[in-house]
């Protein structure tokens, strides 16, 4: 987990992780995963801890979703090989030379420059509002699971001018007859398959593009920019509450007995036990417990 390796960057030896998965009891697997996570680090310590948890069980759920329906669309639909539409499917892209931005492109825009030269001596930039940047000619925001890149372009402009091209690891835009607009390696993989763009109001062209490691922030979208500080990311709001109420109970367990086993205190199944041993000996006032030892 991307978040949890983060927040282990305080220059401590790697210790490996030796536990294998019983898929009968899979909360036994994760507990000893927390209790791995409370030796190495401080997360658990941290007050965004449980945020921090619950925005990764949503994304994994959301992951593991995402894959069924993948899976289950594929059963049930067969797709014609010889039979595909010429209105669904993109022009062939003509063959452009590949160039660099225009350095132009790649500076911050206004708002940026109150800071400039403060950030080019301390490094990474702090990022715009949606965890991502601003540039002159487009920007970029971005959560844990997707990137959006937003190109400004003339009023009026028409989708069949705009040639955009998603591989992988590259991304170009522009419009037809120019110089691409944006047009580099990503900072991390991507999804082309589950990346599309459009164009909104006839003036904004939209990049969606979904992150193939959805639990990394991204530095920078295109390679060879400005980076931004992910320590200064502010990721969404992501509470216990959005969990159901099942999954919800385990973590908050899970979490709870970590933080009992770190302070020296009884975890929720001990105390349970301790509760039921007395109510038995209130219930039994004329046996002798005094001697008794108790594991």
């Amino acid at each position: 987990m991307a978040i949890i390796s983060e927040m282990q960057e305080e220059k401590r030896p790697s210790v490996p992780f030796e536990a294998s998965l019983d898929p009968s009891n899979p909360l036994g697997f994760l507990e000893k995963a927390f209790d791995f996570i409370g030796k190495e680090s401080d997360l658990l310590l941290k007050d965004s801890a449980e945020k921090d948890i619950a925005t990764a069980v949503t994304a994994a759920k959301k992951r593991l979703s995402e894959a069924e329906k993948k899976k289950k669309a594929e059963k049930e639909t067969v797709k014609p090989i010889e039979k595909k539409s010429t209105k669904e499917s993109l022009p062939p892209m003509e063959p452009m030379e590949v160039e660099k931005p225009k350095k132009e492109s790649l500076k911050p825009t206004e708002p940026m420059e109150v800071d400039k030269q403060e950030e080019e001596k301390s490094g990474p930039i702090v990022p715009n509002k949606g965890n991502g940047l601003d540039f002159e000619k487009y920007s970029w925001t971005q959560n844990l699971q997707e990137v959006t890149v937003t190109i400004p372009v003339p009023s009026g402009t028409k989708s069949r001018s705009v040639t955009c091209e998603i591989k992988k690891n590259r991304l170009k835009v522009g419009l037809k007859g120019q110089e691409p607009i944006v047009d580099g390696e990503f900072f991390n993989a991507v999804k082309p398959d589950d990346c599309f763009w459009n164009i909104e109001d006839q003036k904004v062209v939209s990049v969606l593009l979904t992150k193939q490691d959805q639990m990394q922030w991204w530095k920078c979208c295109v390679k060879g920019e400005p980076e931004i500080d992910t320590q200064k990311v502010e990721p969404e709001s992501s509470k216990l509450s959005d969990l159901d109420p099942e999954t919800r109970s385990s973590v908050e367990k899970m979490m709870f007995d970590q933080r009992q086993k770190q302070m020296g205190l009884p975890t929720s199944d001990e105390i349970e036990k301790q509760d039921m041993m007395k109510k038995f000996m209130s219930q039994h006032p004329e046996m002798n417990f005094s001697n008794a030892k108790f594991n």
